[in-house]
């Protein structure tokens, strides 16, 4: 039974944070993926015109900075270089293939068991691991959802995840639905746009439409002032900048942008281009949705009907850490989203530090 001070589970980059920071110490850990790489969100499941919507600044892993050439808002090619260089830089070496499906506590040896299936070349084995510290560095992005929706099994066209989405070139001149408001969704309807895809999306919840200035003022002002009030000034100035959304389908929430993030794991639309093309109408906004489908027919529950050649489902993801995680009723929630309470302790203790 391979034992380790520290397990990890994830090898995205915030697992790849903590065994850097582990290896310059010189701690002992065991880093556990269930894919065949590590950052395989970036790597294998991510669209091509993806950025980081953040400042370089605010994403560095520890102890290493992004290289100068960097631009400001890293792109996908050159962040996958950098979390490479990073892993090497390091020599952290994950165990993939890695299923995690229990972590429970054991009182008496005061350790944390890890069992997880290998699926390494058919392995199909359970393995056992032990840590007296268990890091869940698992993400928010887990398994691809896509919702059950009445005939879907019938559309004529293309259906894909965001996961499977790389690029807008493939539906030059066709009608594409996607179905979602994040920030994926937002930001393939801009490309699909781009590259002249009749290009519509659902937008069935109210959103908040943040610039990245927006963002980065908010991250300065929040070392400063309350949430509440760096909230406030969000919504003001989002009003200002994009006006009445409402004319165009889409609502504006009555909590704030920040408080939606730790209530419900809600980011704001980070806007990068996708408000000037709903403005002008290239992309069409639907406020409802989806209600059934008939072959290329997709009809909305508000009783209208259209037709579409394919559908992007920007629906994100459903976390399965509660599913494995045992005695974590005080930090997790059914969802898998962590409880406000805890995240609140979180932060008063960073902030005595």
């Amino acid at each position: 039974m391979p034992e380790a001070v520290v397990i990890i589970v994830g090898a995205g980059p915030s697992g790849l944070a903590v065994a850097g920071c582990l290896s310059r110490l010189q701690i002992p850990y065991l880093l556990l993926e269930r894919e065949d790489c590590f950052a395989s969100l970036w790597k294998k499941y991510s669209y091509d015109r993806l950025h980081l919507h953040l400042q370089k600044q605010f994403c560095e892993l520890p102890h290493m900075s992004f290289p100068s050439s960097c631009p400001t808002y890293v792109p996908k090619k050159q962040f996958i270089q950098y979390l490479d260089d990073y892993v090497a830089h390091f020599k952290i070496s994950p165990m993939y293939q890695r299923n995690v499906e229990s972590a429970n506590y054991d009182q008496g040896s005061e350790k944390w068991v890890v069992k997880a299936m290998n699926n390494d070349e058919g392995c199909g084995e359970v393995e056992e691991y032990l840590g007296t510290f268990l890091v869940v560095a698992t993400g928010e992005a887990t398994n691809p959802y896509v919702p059950d929706v009445e005939g879907l099994s019938s559309f004529d066209g293309e259906v894909l995840h965001s996961t499977r989405f790389k690029s807008g070139v493939e539906f030059k001149n066709k009608n594409v639905l996607v179905v979602g408001s994040g920030n994926s969704g937002m930001e393939i309807a801009l490309d699909l746009a781009n590259h002249d895809a009749k290009t519509s999306i659902i937008v069935r919840s109210p959103v908040h439409f943040l610039s990245r200035r927006m963002v980065y003022l908010a991250l300065v002002l929040l070392r400063y002032l309350s949430l509440s009030k760096v909230d406030s000034l969000m919504v003001l100035l989002s009003k200002l900048v994009y006006g009445d959304l409402a004319k165009y389908g889409i609502g504006r929430p009555k909590e704030g942008p920040f408080l939606m993030k730790i209530k419900y794991g809600k980011y704001p639309a980070i806007d990068v281009g996708t408000y000037i093309k709903i403005r002008s109408g290239t992309i069409q906004v639907l406020p409802a949705e989806i209600g059934t489908i008939r072959g290329n027919d997709v009809e909305l529950k508000n009783g209208k009907s259209y037709q579409f050649d394919s559908i992007v489902f920007c629906t994100g993801f459903k976390r399965s850490t509660n599913l494995w995680l045992k005695g974590d009723d005080y930090l997790l929630r059914e969802d898998g989203i962590p409880n406000q309470v805890f995240q609140i302790i979180g932060k008063e203790r960073r902030s005595s530090m």
